[in-house]
Order: C-alpha cells, then sequence, then structure tokens
C-alpha cells in the first residue's frame, strides 16, 4: 500500500498536545489549589492518610480501566470505524460505555456489601471514607471512555478539563465542611468532603456523555453497522485485559506503594509481631508528594501521549509515517520531561512549602513531603516516555509484549519497595525511590523491543535532540542552582511563605528562561512543537 505524504490531511499532534496540556495545566493548577486547602486543614495526620486509603481504589480502578486500558484498546478501533463507517463507531461508543457502566455499577455494589461486612468498620475511618468514594469508580470511568471517543473525534478539550469539576467539588467539599475555620480533622468533617468526590463524579460522567452525544452522526444505525460495532466492541475486549497492566504499570506500582504505606492506618502498627518501620502517617506523606510530581506528569507527559495516540492508531499500516511520528513524540516528551524530573527535584523545598505549609502542615512535614518527591520527580522523564512508547506497542495492536514487560516491573518493585522499606533507612521514601528506579529500567527494555519492530528509534536525529537537551537541561540546572546561592530569598523578611513563594516564582523564570534561551540557540524544533507553532516534521 502507497504511503500518502506524511503531512497529507493531519493536523499534527503537536498542537493538539498543546491543547490538552493549556487544559490539563488549568486542572492541574486546580488541584494544586485544592492541595493547599487540604495540606492546611488536614496537615500530614492519621484522617489524610485515611483518605489518601480510600481514593486508592477507585483510582486506580479510573487509571486502568478508563484512562489507561480501556480507552487504550478503544482509541485505535473507534479511529478506524470514525473513517470507516462513524454510525458503527457511534454504535461501539454506547455499547462500550453500557457494559463498562453495569460492569463497573457491579463491582460498587459488591464492593460496598464486603464492606459493611468486615468487623468494626463503622469505627475505622479508611474503610468508611472508602465505602464513600467507592461510587465515583464507575462514574470516572464513564468519563474516561467518553473522553476517549471524543479525542478520537478530535475534542480533547471535553475530557481535559472534566478533571476540573473534581478540583471545584472538593474545593466546595473543603468549605462547606470547615467553614472557612481551621478547626479540628474529625469524622464528619472528612465525610463530607469524601461526599464532593461522589458529585464530581456525577458532574463529570453528565458533561462528557453531554458533549458526546452532541457530536454523535443522527442517522439511524443499520443492521450492517450493529454488527460491526459489536465485532469492534469484542475486539476492544481482548486487546483491553491484557493491557491493564501494560499501561497501567505505573499507577498499579503507585498503588502498591499506597497499600504499604497504609498498613499502619488500616491494619495496625505492628506486622507479624514486629513494629511496623512506617508511621501512620506514612500514607499522607506519600499521597502529598505524589500529588506533586503529578503535576508536570499530567500537564506535559500524558498530554503528548494523550495528544499523539489517535495519530499513532491511524497510521499503523504506514511504517514509514509512524515511526516519523512516534520519534517526533519521543523527542518531545525527553524535551518537556527531562528539564521538568530535574527542575522538580531541585526546588522542591519551596514547591512544597508553597503548595502546602501553613496551619497544619509545619516545616518538618515540609521536609518529609520534599524528600519522597525527590525520589519521585527524578523519573518524570521516564514516566512521560513510558506512556508515549506503551502507546506506539498498543497503536500497532500488540499488546502482550507491554504486559510481560510491565508484570516483571510490577514484581521488581514489590521486591525494592520491601526492601527498600523493611532494610534501609530511607523509610516512605524508598517507596518514590523504587518506582522511579523501576520506570527508568521499563522505558530502556521498551525501547530497545520496539526498535526491533518498527525501526531504530534512536536515529541520528533523536540522539541528537537528546544530547542538545541534557546540554540545555545542565545550563538551566547552573542557572537555577546558581540563583539559589547567590540569592538568600528566604532572608529578606517576607516570611516563610512569601519567600519560598518568591524564590520558586523567581527560580521558575531563571531556569525557563535558561532552558528555553539555550534550545533557541541551538535552534532546537521541539521548542517550537511545544508551543504548537509547527508540526514536526522539521
Amino acid at each position: 500500500m502507497a504511503e500518502p505524504s506524511p503531512k497529507a490531511g493531519r493536523r499534527g499532534f503537536e498542537r493538539h498536545a498543546l491543547t490538552v496540556t493549556l487544559l490539563t495545566a488549568a486542572s492541574r493548577f486546580g488541584g494544586l489549589a485544592r492541595e493547599a486547602c487540604f495540606g492546611r486543614l488536614i496537615g500530614v495526620s492519621d484522617a489524610a492518610s485515611a483518605f489518601g486509603f480510600a481514593f486508592l481504589v477507585p483510582n486506580l480502578f479510573r487509571r486502568l480501566f478508563g484512562e489507561g486500558a480501556l480507552s487504550a484498546a478503544l482509541v485505535p478501533e473507534q479511529a478506524k470505524l470514525e473513517e470507516r463507517d462513524p454510525n458503527a463507531a457511534s454504535r461501539l461508543a454506547s455499547l462500550l460505555l453500557a457494559r463498562v457502566g453495569l460492569l463497573l455499577a457491579a463491582v460498587t455494589i459488591v464492593g460496598e456489601a464486603i464492606l459493611l461486612a468486615v468487623p468494626g468498620m463503622r469505627e475505622d475511618l479508611g474503610l468508611r471514607l472508602l465505602a464513600i468514594t467507592l461510587p465515583y469508580m464507575p462514574l470516572v470511568c464513564i468519563t474516561a471512555v467518553a473522553g476517549a471517543v471524543l479525542q478520537v473525534r478530535g475534542r480533547f478539550a471535553p475530557a481535559s478539563a472534566a478533571p476540573i469539576l473534581l478540583n471545584l467539588s472538593l474545593v466546595i467539599a473543603v468549605f462547606i465542611a470547615w467553614g472557612g475555620s481551621d478547626d479540628a480533622v474529625d469524622a464528619t468533617r472528612i465525610g463530607i468532603v469524601g461526599w464532593g468526590v461522589v458529585a464530581a463524579g456525577v458532574a463529570q460522567a453528565a458533561w462528557t456523555l453531554w458533549e458526546l452525544r452532541r457530536t454523535s452522526p443522527r442517522g439511524t444505525v443499520s443492521a450492517a453497522s450493529d454488527r460491526e460495532a459489536r465485532l469492534g466492541l469484542r475486539r476492544v475486549v481482548t486487546q483491553a485485559l491484557p493491557m491493564i497492566l501494560g499501561l497501567g504499570v505505573l499507577q498499579v506500582n503507585t498503588f502498591l506503594d499506597g497499600l504499604i504505606a497504609s498498613w499502619p492506618t488500616v491494619v495496625g502498627p505492628t506486622i507479624m509481631g514486629r513494629d511496623y518501620p512506617l508511621p501512620d502517617t506514612a500514607m499522607a506523606t506519600l499521597g502529598y508528594a505524589q500529588r506533586l510530581y503529578e503535576f508536570p506528569l499530567g500537564v506535559f507527559g500524558i498530554a503528548v501521549a494523550t495528544a499523539i495516540f489517535p495519530q499513532l492508531a491511524r497510521e499503523h499500516e504506514h511504517p514509514t509515517r509512524f515511526l516519523d511520528t512516534l520519534r517526533r513524540g519521543l523527542r518531545l516528551t525527553v524535551f518537556i520531561g527531562l528539564p521538568a524530573s530535574l527542575g522538580i527535584a531541585l526546588v522542591r523545598i519551596p514547591f512544597v512549602t508553597v503548595v502546602y505549609e501553613g496551619f497544619a502542615f509545619d516545616v518538618s512535614d515540609v521536609d518529609r513531603v520534599a524528600f519522597v518527591l525527590l525520589g519521585y520527580s527524578v523519573a518524570i522523564w521516564s514516566y512521560s516516555l513510558n506512556h508515549v512508547l506503551i502507546r506506539g506497542f498498543y497503536a500497532r495492536r500488540e499488546a502482550m509484549t507491554p504486559v510481560r514487560i510491565a508484570m516483571a516491573m510490577v514484581g521488581l518493585n514489590l521486591v525494592l519497595n520491601l526492601t527498600l522499606v523493611f532494610g534501609t533507612s530511607l523509610g516512605v521514601a524508598g517507596l518514590a525511590w523504587s518506582t522511579a528506579a523501576c520506570a527508568m529500567l521499563q522505558s530502556l527494555i521498551l525501547a530497545r523491543v520496539l526498535s526491533a519492530r518498527v525501526g531504530r528509534l534512536a536515529d541520528r536525529e533523536v540522539a541528537g535532540s537528546v544530547m542538545r537537551t541534557v546540554g540545555c537541561t545542565l545550563v538551566m540546572l547552573l542557572a537555577v542552582g546558581t540563583a539559589m546561592w547567590l540569592v538568600p530569598f528566604r532572608e529578606f523578611g517576607l516570611g516563610i511563605w512569601v519567600g519560598a513563594a518568591v524564590e520558586l516564582a523567581v527560580l521558575a523564570v531563571v531556569g525557563g528562561a535558561a532552558f528555553s534561551g539555550s534550545a533557541r540557540i541551538l535552534k532546537m524544533p521541539e521548542l517550537r512543537w511545544a508551543l504548537g507553532r509547527e508540526v514536526g516534521d522539521a
């Protein structure tokens, strides 16, 4: 089959990535505002750990079935049907949404029944909050599936902006619970926040379903279209099952981190007759750090993967175009992810201070969260790269290879988690370092295997781009480090929070200017791609 021109009839994924980035940035900034409220009112407490545990299960299902495996399996099939038979594509979306909704509603009911049967459930704050937040699971998965269909149709805004509703709902719930005061945390107040999660799920599902209905074709679905849709549904389900671990390895590893950290909160301070090495606030510390490293990951890394996937799915039968798009995705991901990784690691203290410190969140809490954030942040580039690489496999309808790699990484992460927590003094930070190490190893293995399938990923242009990005990042680190050394921001009598805010703002400007200036001097096209000014064929 002859390949069309690389530029024929396409809008570069880089511009879609910019759209997703801007909307995700708005969402993530809202998330930081939400976390700022949480940190100051709840602090690094056993109540915060209980809420973090309660949110683990619905969040895992959201990431695996909604944003992960199910969406990844759906996009290639949906893209193919949208071009060939829009009515069949619309029918496929309806069938999948109905199946997902019914299945996860049943799982939610069973889960609620199990929780009610647990002895002492009403006295355990973590289990009570889990019972409240569990209905969020089917709602947010429906939102994610509907959002994936909209992305295939070139509408990235609804799905990218939907998390804003979660942030808004939780901030409102916090203000209802505390009434603008800084009173102590109790079960009633934290329960109101849990109900805010469910309210957000209802709003998100309603919005994306309305947008989906508005963009769907109005024609009658024929018997042939219905048959094609059902065959497509079967292929989606078949692909999704092995994809759950493949795309969700970071989420599974994060979930394992949370379970290990939650042991003192849910089970108790001992294990097999000996003291557990983590305090009952470990889950809170871990959760606060995860929210911060997820900020650049969501804004930049996942944005690129989200935008590139429909294009890869359309181009998988055209090897040259597919490889070209994948290489550009890798270049853009490293260009954004590497400075984000090392930049967050360098400014972690003022970053944590600005977001969290105040009221119930004191200086010692800042140090603990920043220490964990250091472990997670060094691999932000790798988390982002894995999202792109795995979607390269899935666009080719090759699910089992990343699954096998992912299963190995989950096993390795569990071993490293237990080794670092029980065998070193790292404490909860050991969980972060384990996840980071596994992510970087996974990137290397995925890139090597995918290169054997589609052609050399790290060709001369990619290798040159990575080396130039490393150089620009080193210039950025030198500039930021020099600014931190020369200017004692916190000695200006501005107060701890204001001093940290000024420091963070100045360092962000200095680092951004140093990196982008270096990239401009080196004439790196990735800078224009990141700004959405040029489709990446340069």
